[in-house]
């Protein structure tokens, strides 16, 4: 299974989109580098799929990548079905799906808009096994499948 980065997104404080930066670099153990989300024990880093944006477009919301908060914006790999503990080449970097999905515990704005969200459910989190560069462009591949 192999997909391609779309977007690669960071945001100073929690609780805010995130903007598209192109690239950046991804920490061991942290993250991504300068994201307010970087260093959260086991959800280091964010990746959403932009076949499940659109699905929120197609019920009217005029969302892009970063919207949900996502740090990686992928195409063409279905994120929600991959196990724990499955291993993504993307980039120089190598990732280590921790967690699939998350609690919200308040409800978005994009939640109140569409009467729904898409993070909590197809949003995977990972960490990072090894750093490195990502960028818009590079390819995303399933490696080590548990």
């Amino acid at each position: 299974m192999k997909g391609t980065i779309v977007a690669v997104c960071t945001s100073a404080n929690k609780g805010e989109r995130k903007k598209n930066i192109g690239s950046a670099k991804l920490l061991v153990g942290l993250g991504l580098e300068g994201d307010a989300h970087a260093g959260f024990q086991h959800r280091q880093v964010s990746l959403l799929a932009l076949e499940s944006i659109e699905k929120m477009r197609a019920k009217g919301l005029n969302v892009n990548p970063g919207d949900f908060a996502e740090n990686v914006t992928t195409k063409g790999i279905d994120l929600c079905s991959l196990p724990i503990g499955t291993r993504l080449k993307a980039g120089e970097t190598l990732l280590e799906v921790s967690q699939i999905g998350k609690e919200c515990h308040t409800r978005c704005a994009i939640y109140y808009q569409a009467g729904d969200c898409v993070m909590p459910k197809e949003g995977i989190f990972t960490i990072v096994v090894e750093g490195g560069n990502l960028s818009v462009g590079d390819y995303i591949e399933v490696i080590e499948r548990v």
